[in-house]
């Protein structure tokens, strides 16, 4: 079933001209690589991806093969496989009498507030303390939705148990941990919808380090140089690489292996397959104002190109925090910088770019803050169910 894409419409008059202006040009260049039967690339970061349900619309994208393959942190990989986001009823640890050196900052304790059915399915897999859970739930404390399979308990211990059963599946099979867990995930996740659709997914080294003993595992699954090399096949099929929210990007499109902002010299010296960003459309969706300066300067007398060429300190020359991924960013001609909120700029890209291609969208994301955003994260709460590990099972069977 369509969804509405009228709230998409007014946060887009919304915007300003410049932004508004910004945005459209991303789409022209999207759907410009699909109708010559290019792909496109999102690479995500973790946090703000998940709140937004940009990650549960990017999984909508690729359904619908708007989007061709993706990266992320393990974070959002530990979060997809609890179930996006779930509701948790937070109390203190320390009057249930747990260790304080075991908890939080704030000395906080979550429960996962489920069902009875779902807790006798979590019972199947894993020793269940039901008396803490009773504890859990007689105490005061308040609901609240947060990214799911984290910190609350039981669920939160089940997605940091169960990362050890996919990493020794990852490795039996010859295959990523992401590839593993996405054969159990539910669908409207990136992990489950890749998995599904043979669409790449996986985990990229900045972002490795997250998500508990979820990075660890996803690390252990394949070599950092394997992982390289995925990422390198992967940007170098792409026409559009999409940027949203995400940090230390440098190392990601510029990686190892890639040549025109010259990290990939030495690979290509010794014969090494390498990619280029040459010719490749990067939008980076990022609140930062820092990256529309130095995309300006670029733009105006290539101030960057020139800071490099004389070895000079980026950060004081153009007066910002000068952040690694900048430099590659802002030289790259075919850069797109949406300074913008991605809970407002995704629906919109997403609403323009499916009426363009004709594709019925059955599900769209919308600022948290606003009252359609507030539906959304019940729903994906609601809909949106943890990793099935038969499901898993019985798919490497």
């Amino acid at each position: 079933m369509s969804v509405d894409l009228e709230p998409a419409a007014a946060l887009e008059r919304e915007l300003d001209e410049t932004t508004r202006e910004r945005l459209t040009t991303a789409v022209d260049r999207i759907v410009d690589a699909k109708q010559r039967g290019g792909k496109v690339v999102v690479i995500t970061g973790s946090g703000p991806n998940i709140h937004e349900g940009v990650t549960t619309l990017v999984a909508e994208l690729m359904r619908t093969g708007i989007v061709d393959g993706v990266t992320t942190s393990s974070a959002v990989v530990a979060h997809e496989m609890g179930g996006v986001l779930e509701r948790v009823k937070r109390v203190n640890g320390k009057a249930l009498g747990l260790p304080a050196n075991m908890l939080p900052r704030g000395d906080d304790f979550e429960l996962t507030v489920t069902d009875e059915e779902a807790l006798a399915r979590l019972s199947e897999e894993m020793v269940l303390d039901h008396g803490l859970i009773e504890k859990l739930r007689a105490a005061s404390g308040d609901e609240i939705i947060k990214a799911a399979g984290n910190l609350s308990y039981p669920l939160g211990l089940r997605t940091e148990q169960i990362a050890s059963e996919v990493l020794t599946l990852a490795r039996a099979h010859g295959r990523s941990f992401e590839e593993i867990a996405g054969l159990g995930a539910d669908p409207r996740t990136m992990i489950g919808i890749g998995a599904r659709r043979d669409l790449p997914v996986f985990v990229t080294i900045p972002q490795l380090i997250g998500g508990g003993g979820v990075g660890l595992a996803i690390g252990d699954s394949i070599s950092i140089t394997e992982r390289a090399g995925r990422l390198a096949r992967l940007l170098d099929d792409a026409d559009v690489i999409i940027e949203s929210a995400v940090a230390l990007t440098q190392e990601i499109h510029d990686g190892p292996f890639e040549t025109y902002t010259g990290h990939g010299l030495w690979a290509a010296w010794q014969g090494h397959p390498t990619y280029s960003l040459e010719g490749k459309s990067l939008v980076r969706i990022d609140l930062d104002p820092a990256l529309e300066t130095v995309w300006q300067a670029e733009r105006s007398d290539r101030g960057v190109q020139e800071a490099i060429n004389r070895g000079l300190p980026k950060t004081k020359l153009f007066g910002v925090p000068f952040r690694m991924e900048m430099s590659g960013f802002a030289r790259l001609e075919g850069s797109i910088a949406v300074t913008c909120d991605i809970g407002v700029a995704w629906p919109i890209l997403a609403r323009q770019v499916s009426l363009r291609l004709g594709v019925d969208l059955e599900f769209i994301s919308a600022p948290q803050q606003s009252e359609p955003g507030k539906a959304m994260r019940e729903n994906i709460v609601n809909d949106i169910a943890p990793l099935d590990r038969r499901r898993m099972l019985d798919a490497l069977a």
